[in-house]
């Protein structure tokens, strides 16, 4: 179908036909799909927009990348398939390793997942042969490589399940987490959690990295109070639209 780019939904149908493609390609496991949805809901309370606290988890998800010793992208099926090139981009500009994680783990899944990487620019992606185990995750996720999820000191996560972000911070990890769900188990165990559409995220750390190199590590930063935050918009959107419906 051709959607016109006057559509006022023109952005989210071509991520939804990206990760369609990607599913019928193999690369997209069928949870993918719902955990997207999912995060559709909440980007539109958000108002489909960067909103001030991702923008500072943002800079400093950008900071704490580009003084870490061993930084790591982990990669899903459908961050490959929403923001390749931002991803590429991003792991060349700090510079970190991009390795590919993958709850629905295959083989081929995981060969698609990196060729697809390749194709958009990707070099020496990590993940197709684990050597290492993330302790107390029994499932596929656990497995990773010691080069880079395991002796990583800062990890960014985007679209995370929370056992595993809360196995990495269990491991000593700094953990940056991309969830547009403010309330979920990962973005309450990460060290710094953005609350952003991870197509936005991306590209908006990649920027904050360029501006911020050369200069000193951030302040701290305050996540559960950029989180309540978060939950304040979306409550306050919940009730602007409540009240919109009148009285009754």
């Amino acid at each position: 179908m051709t959607v016109p780019k006057s559509h006022p939904r023109y952005e989210s149908l071509m991520k939804r036909d990206k990760l369609i493609e990607a599913y019928k390609s193999g690369m997209v496991a069928e949870a993918g799909m719902i955990a997207h949805g999912r995060g559709e809901a909440f980007d539109y309370l958000l108002g489909e927009e960067t909103i001030p606290e991702a923008e500072e988890a943002e800079m400093a998800a950008a900071s704490l990348l580009l003084h870490a010793k061993n930084p790591v992208i982990s990669v899903n099926g459908n961050v490959a398939a929403l923001c390749p090139e931002a991803l590429v981009e991003l792991a060349n500009t700090i510079p970190a390793k991009l390795e590919v994680n993958l709850f629905y783990r295959t083989d081929e899944r995981m060969k698609k997942v990196i060729g697809h990487l390749e194709e958009h620019g990707a070099k020496n992606v990590l993940g197709l042969k684990p050597d290492a185990h993330i302790p107390d995750l029994e499932h596929a996720r656990g497995l990773c490589t010691k080069e880079g999820i395991f002796t990583a000191d800062v990890i960014l996560v985007p679209l995370e399940d929370g056992d595993r972000a809360l196995a990495l911070r269990k491991m000593g990890k700094t953990t940056i987490i991309i969830d547009l769900n403010p309330l979920s188990r990962s973005a309450r165990a990460a060290s710094v959690t953005i609350v952003d559409e991870v197509t936005r995220a991306i590209p908006n750390i990649t920027e904050f990295a360029k501006q911020l190199k050369g200069q000193p590590p951030l302040k701290k930063f305050d996540n559960e109070a950029a989180l309540r935050r978060a939950i304040d918009r979306i409550t306050n959107a919940l009730f602007e639209l409540r009240c919109a419906f009148g009285p009754g």
